[in-house]
């Protein structure tokens, strides 16, 4: 178990900005809940997400390929949902939760998301284009 699963340990606090910013990136990101769900026990890989195998699973919204898989996770490592996972040898093509996104992913319902309004799709956007940290 990690620390944030522990009882004898704080959770951490995160500002308001970075919990919306994390929020909206899921939320407007290719992928479904389950996929987050799947990664709170375990590390999950690029190659059983990509192409049929991602939409099959149900992770995906729509087949994905490789690369864009790729770019989306980059994305939410850079908000702080996701980390590369790393065994004896390096860093490896699984991915894991951050202690954010196990607070997002149990903040929201045994379902999917919400739909992305137009606004957070333009502001997830722009804040991507741009790198703003807000």
């Amino acid at each position: 178990m990690t620390a944030v699963d522990s009882p004898n340990t704080k959770p951490f606090v995160y500002s308001r900005t970075t919990l919306e910013r994390a929020e909206r990136s899921l939320i407007c990101s290719p992928f479904k809940l389950s996929l987050f769900i799947t990664m709170r026990n375990q590390s999950v890989s690029v190659s059983a997400i990509a192409m049929e195998n991602g939409y099959k699973l149900g992770y995906t919204k729509r087949p994905l390929s490789e690369l864009s898989c790729d770019n989306a996770f980059d994305w939410l490592i850079e908000v702080g949902v996701l980390r590369r996972e790393v065994d004896g040898q390096g860093i490896t093509d699984g991915f894991r939760l951050t202690p954010l996104g196990h607070q997002l992913v149990e903040k929201f319902p045994e379902k999917d998301w919400r739909s992305p309004s137009l606004s957070d799709r333009l502001y997830n956007a722009i804040t991507r284009w741009f790198r703003l940290p807000f």
